[in-house]
């Protein structure tokens, strides 16, 4: 479990984030949500360590990420899995390459391991006999399951996800969300995504975190966003037709 607690963080004398408290569990999908400059990215980057709060703590599993020093956090980022927007995989390499490069980085494994595990991400992400390939020969719903697969390769208590779905049609989207789902509940990860993904949100959203303004706003399900007495996560969730009328669907049918 990842624990925020009265975190805040200013840039050029604005501040961003306002005495955020946040509690992320182990084995569920956790969401942070919320309009563009709300704030949920530096969040993200606060918990993971890539910016520093001026106030507040960071607890992952009760150790303070604000008290530690530079090789206590350089340990710490062993735990962690990140999976970043745009896949970021390298195109020279190929997908094992890719795949293998946090065990080359960060483990004294035999090469013979390495290949080993990295072959058994990708079993895992179902990509079973790509791994000659090059990202280039990929599409972009096979890339993000090789970014998965390197996410995992160290076998992560920690996976940050920053708006994993960006750039894949609805039905690629469904099932990198299913993919990630089921691979935290897996492995009991303390899985964080950031995203603006409505579909992510009523799909997986085991535990969601609305920033409004660099305030925390509202805490909850996807069962319970239907009914949630919050103006702005209304008009941020519902913005569009479609989400509306399944609202209005499940609230007449309760």
């Amino acid at each position: 479990m990842i624990e925020v607690k009265n975190v805040t963080k200013s840039f050029d004398g604005k501040t961003i984030l306002h005495n955020i408290d946040a509690k992320f569990y182990a084995g569920k999908t956790n969401l942070i949500i919320g309009q563009s400059g709300s704030g949920k990215t530096v969040l993200m980057k606060s918990i993971v360590g890539l910016v520093r709060p001026e106030e507040g703590q960071i607890l992952y599993n009760g150790r303070d990420v604000m008290q530690m020093n530079q090789m206590q956090i350089k340990d710490l980022r062993k735990e962690i899995g990140m999976l970043f927007q745009g896949s970021a995989l390298f195109d020279y390499e190929t997908v094992l390459g890719n795949v293998m490069f946090p065990l080359v980085m960060f483990t004294d494994m035999p090469q013979k391991e390495m290949r080993e595990r990295a072959l058994f991400c990708l079993e895992r992400v179902n990509l079973k006999g790509a791994d000659k390939k090059y990202p280039s020969e990929l599409s972009g719903g096979m890339q993000k399951r090789v970014a998965i697969a390197r996410a995992i390769a160290l076998n992560p208590k920690y996976l940050f996800c920053d708006e994993p779905n960006s750039g894949l049609d609805p039905k690629t989207s469904i099932l990198i969300d299913e993919l990630l789902h089921d691979i935290t509940e897996e492995y009991q990860m303390t899985t964080i995504i950031n995203t603006h993904d409505m579909n992510s949100v009523l799909g997986i959203g085991e535990n969601i975190i609305f920033i409004n303004k660099g305030h925390k706003e509202w805490v909850g399900d996807k069962s319970q966003i239907y009914s949630a007495d919050n103006q702005a996560l209304n008009d941020f969730v519902f913005a569009t037709d479609l989400f509306q009328k399944v609202k209005d669907y499940v609230s007449k049918n309760q």
